[in-house]
């Protein structure tokens, strides 16, 4: 499994379950150090993480080897002119200057709906242009749902995708989407695979909108308990066994949090393989974040 790093936590206090708020600088310097000494090949940010990037770039080890990602600013406009092409462009040279880099791995639209608004194709060109002037490998786009997926990729020759894939949120893979875009050469990036640490809460805990959650997470606990893995051991194996993920997104908050993120992913490459269809949800208030207001 390829593992890449998410850095949303270093600019924000991100996270459902994160009561620690955002990770002080010297805390980051730590857990890049570590990624890099565990075979981790990707960093994930994004100019909309508050301070994040300019963190990565004052903490980045000497002689690092990560692929860097980051993602566009968002618009939330019904209609895009060249004056949003050209806030791109000048972010992503931000974004370098930040980064402490000359070129960076990929570039993502961070909104979808920016891409799918009317003449979102200005900004397509855009990234292209930093393409082809050497400024970033692939460019792409960061979704939520499966209709978004669908209107993206029949419309734009996207090099990349971020997308959600956890054991609750199986849309993707059990539809089959994640299997066509491999077969389209597009490089498939999951990120919220313990769905913002959802999947790792005391279901019983659960209140508000996330109690509508308490059963399938009470079994999936059973599940994970009756075969001897923890809930995080058993979130890692779910994904392991997506063979179409290229890099999964992993954020932590603390050395300690990675630790144990890597001795589970460790113990989890021995495991005997799982059936996780019956976890599958499709309420969007369980398994999309942006619901759980």
């Amino acid at each position: 499994m390829n593992m890449g790093l998410g850095t949303a936590q270093f600019g924000l206090a991100y996270g459902i379950s994160n009561r620690d708020g955002q990770t002080p600088e010297t805390e980051a310097r730590g857990i890049l150090s570590g990624a890099a000494t565990r075979g981790f090949t990707l960093i994930d940010t994004a100019a909309q993480y508050g301070t994040s990037e300019a963190v990565i770039g004052r903490c980045l080890p000497a002689g690092h080897r990560f692929r860097i990602v980051t993602k566009t600013p968002t618009y939330e406009k019904a209609a895009l002119d060249d004056g949003d092409a050209l806030r791109l462009d000048a972010q992503f040279r931000a974004s370098l200057r930040y980064l402490g880099q000359r070129t960076l791995y990929g570039l993502m639209i961070h909104h979808a709906e920016d891409l799918l608004a009317e003449n979102g194709v200005v900004l397509w060109r855009a990234m292209q242009n930093l393409k082809a002037a050497g400024g970033v490998e692939k460019i792409g786009v960061s979704l939520y749902t499966p209709e978004q997926l669908d209107a993206v990729v029949a419309s734009f020759p996207v090099d990349l995708v971020q997308v959600p894939v956890n054991v609750l949120d199986q849309r993707l893979v059990r539809s089959g989407r994640l299997k066509r875009l491999k077969q389209a050469g597009v490089e498939v990036h999951a990120r919220s695979i313990f769905l913002q640490g959802l999947l790792l809460m005391d279901p019983g805990a659960l209140a508000g909108p996330l109690a509508r959650a308490r059963e399938v997470l009470t079994r999936y606990r059973g599940l994970a308990r009756d075969r001897g893995l923890t809930p995080l051991e058993a979130a890692l194996a779910y994904v392991n066994g997506v063979g179409e993920i290229d890099a999964v997104i992993v954020g932590v908050n603390n050395a300690r949090q990675l630790d144990e993120l890597c001795a589970a992913g460790r113990r989890d490459r021995g495991a005997t393989p799982l059936d996780f269809a019956e976890f599958a949800v499709d309420d969007e208030r369980i398994i999309d974040p942006r619901r759980w207001q």
